[in-house]
């Protein structure tokens, strides 16, 4: 009692709003900015506008939280990666799935209410470089925001899932794009980007009218043909840190997910990605910096006008996107109290920028990185290693392409003055491509990458780092901000793990092994777990709703990793897991997923003929397909039946596959193509354990 009096005693003072009669019909610009007023509500993607995904609850705490139990699960019926942050507002939540579905699920009971399904064409797929996931959802005035997987933005009916509007984001360009971010709703205008940079097209991102769907304004992330002129002056500068002919490859530069906002100051940040191709001696030969790639970027938000820019990787060539998640602050530094915006890319190195002036204050090494010394304060740019660019060796360079920190939330608590990251050691192999060729409906990378380890590649030795030596594991790191050091850290199994969630004093974080588990904020000090028996990759959130707080966790593994990779028995469907104290709910049981045994079947091509088709595996496949390891949520081929051998040409040719989300490769091989990637794959189960 003592607890639950506490807990609605904050309530009171923080204004917290528990079924108040708030709904998505009155949710305004006013509430959206004061969204840590409505604490036993979750308004938007990362809790409020700075996006620190911290909740000031605490009927749930430390004292109890070894009494939290299941109050309610729902059963998707997918298996494929679910990334989602469900929105919650008076009792209703509201949540997306792979292929862009949304679902309204009543949040006391887990009852489904509706479902919507924008009927991504399967074809998609294939143009997604990490899944076909979709991380959330938008909400404003009776309307939420949906950002398709095919590049619509939709506006639903929040009571019944029905259209208002939908606009086609893509209208008049071409490439592979795909949208897998959150929309995000500032000053009445709905704000999207996309991703597709692997696959060659250009980047940039959009502001939307939220009551009509009309565009606002749209600010490109690179530059195109200075033939064709510059849709707004910040391009005409930033071309002049280009060379080549960049636009015939895209330049890259997608902003697929980080938007945060300051209200007060009117400017909205947005993070962008990696440059395309990743190479930069293909993409831009003379060198440069390519503005605006791996950038951190501010705007007003009024009319898209660029106030500052700060970029994390100049002349980024190792897929060190700068779209991991931003956060915003106020930090006491040096006896100032300072406006700070946070990043930790994939590149290794925590950023604090004053987020008025784009004034780098701090940057430091939160995982092992070897790529650059250190950042020089003075300059703003990182002071390379003599081997980064890899231009002439397969080096070993740490961190690799899926970063030290990835699309996985990150959190802060104002409690502790931490924030808590989701952090990996992990390396690739990058050597340039021995002989590039541009095709848009493919990855592009222009850089032959391998992961760490020992061997060979493209006929050189793997320069194996000397610190970690190829070794991979995931953390989860409680980073000081002010003081620029780690104070904690878990250390995790697996590579690929969950988004983070701060309540009071306590942190949850799923992993790729199934746990789902509370740190200490102070020491991360393990204080409860649960296993649910399938990779979690969502981060978890916290409501309340007549008096008692929930926290659920999204459970669906999948995303870049999760495809091609798995660290539990099977793959279960995805489900939303909601627990409170005492919950009393059964967990799902789920059917035992029948035991595979690895193909056995001989093949009479040469062995020159199995080797172009293991390059034409590399070139085709293998961005979904591994081989040899069980596969993930697509299956490892060496693992296929006779049968399916059987169908091989109807299923890569004629798409007989095609519902499953499996693409028609008619117009890029040829039958014998498809005979010689079978003998390839035939060859690599010969040489496997059974």
């Amino acid at each position: 009692m003592k607890n639950i009096l506490f807990g609605l005693s904050l309530c009171l003072l923080v204004s917290c709003k528990q079924s108040s009669g708030l709904s998505v019909e009155n949710i305004s610009d006013e509430i959206l900015e004061n969204a840590n007023a409505y604490q036993g509500d979750w308004l938007t993607y990362g809790k409020n506008y700075g996006e620190n995904r911290h909740s000031e609850l605490n009927l749930i705490n430390k004292e109890n939280v070894e009494k939290l139990e299941l109050a309610w699960s729902l059963n998707l019926n997918t298996k494929r990666g679910i990334e989602s942050t469900p929105l919650v507002v008076n009792g209703i939540m509201y949540l997306t799935g792979p292929w862009s579905l949304v679902y309204s699920v009543d949040a006391k009971s887990g009852e489904l209410l509706w479902t919507y399904d924008p009927k991504v064409p399967k074809s998609h797929g294939e143009k997604a470089c990490c899944d076909v996931v979709n991380r959330g959802l938008a909400m404003y005035k009776g309307k939420l925001y949906l950002g398709a997987l095919d590049g619509r933005l939709i506006a639903l009916n929040a009571s019944n899932g029905e259209v208002i509007w939908e606009n086609n984001t893509l209208v008049g360009l071409e490439g592979s794009y795909t949208i897998t971010g959150a929309p995000r709703v500032f000053d009445g205008k709905v704000f999207i980007g996309n991703g597709g940079a692997e696959y060659g097209v250009r980047g940039f991102f959009s502001a939307y009218n939220a009551e009509t769907g009309e565009l606002d304004w749209r600010f490109y992330t690179v530059p195109g043909n200075p033939e064709n002129g510059f849709e707004h002056p910040e391009l005409e500068e930033a071309a002049k840190t280009w060379t080549g002919e960049w636009w015939k490859y895209g330049g890259g530069g997608t902003a697929w997910d980080s938007f945060v906002y300051d209200a007060e100051e009117k400017l909205i940040y947005v993070g962008t990605g990696n440059g395309s191709p990743w190479n930069r001696e293909i993409r831009s030969p003379g060198g440069g910096d390519n503005l605006y790639l791996s950038s951190i970027l501010a705007l007003d938000v009024e009319t898209g006008q660029l106030k500052w820019h700060y970029q994390t990787t100049p002349g980024e060539t190792w897929d060190y996107t700068a779209v991991q998640p931003l956060m915003l602050a106020d930090l006491q530094i040096n006896g100032e109290n300072r406006k700070v915006i946070m990043q930790a890319p994939k590149n290794g190195f925590f950023y604090v920028l004053d987020r008025l002036s784009g004034e780098l204050i701090s940057a430091e090494k939160f995982v092992y990185a070897n790529w650059a010394e250190k950042v020089d304060l003075e300059t703003g740019r990182p002071v390379e290693t003599s081997f980064a660019r890899h231009i002439n060796e397969n080096v070993e360079i740490y961190p690799g392409p899926f970063g030290g920190h990835n699309w996985q939330a990150m959190a802060y608590n104002p409690n502790s003055g931490l924030v808590y990251i989701p952090a990996r050691e992990m390396s690739m192999h990058y050597g340039k491509e021995s002989a590039f060729e541009f095709e848009p409906k493919q990855w592009n990378t222009g850089a032959e990458i391998v992961p760490g380890a020992s061997g060979k590649n493209n006929g050189k030795e793997l320069l194996l780092d000397s610190v970690l030596k190829g070794e991979s594991y995931g953390k989860l790191l409680a980073w000081d901000p002010v003081k620029s050091v780690e104070v904690w850290s878990h250390k995790q199994e697996n590579v690929w793990n969950s988004g983070v969630l701060s309540v009071n004093n306590m942190i949850f974080q799923g992993d790729a092994e199934g746990n789902f588990v509370a740190f200490d904020a102070f020491n991360g000090d393990q204080l409860w777990s649960k296993n649910l028996n399938t990779g979690i990759i969502a981060p978890p959130m916290t409501y309340m709703i007549d008096g008692e707080q929930y926290i659920t966790i999204p459970v669906g593994w999948g995303g870049a990793y999760g495809n091609g990779n798995k660290h539990t028995e099977q793959i279960n469907p995805g489900t939303i897991y909601t627990f409170k104290i005492n919950g009393q709910a059964k967990y799902p049981e789920f059917e035992e997923a029948l035991k595979k045994s690895r193909i056995a079947l001989n093949t009479l091509m040469s062995m020159d003929d199995i080797s172009h088709g293991g390059q034409m595996f590399s070139r085709y496949c293998s961005q979904c397909h591994n081989l040899g390891n069980g596969g993930g949520t697509i299956p490892d081929l060496t693992y296929s039946t006779e049968a399916v051998f059987d169908m091989y040409e109807n299923i890569v040719l004629k798409g007989v596959f095609l519902p499953k989300g499996m693409p028609s490769f008619e117009d890029r091989l040829s039958e014998k193509d498809v005979e010689k990637i079978k003998a390839y794959v035939l060859h690599t189960a010969s040489t496997l354990e059974p």
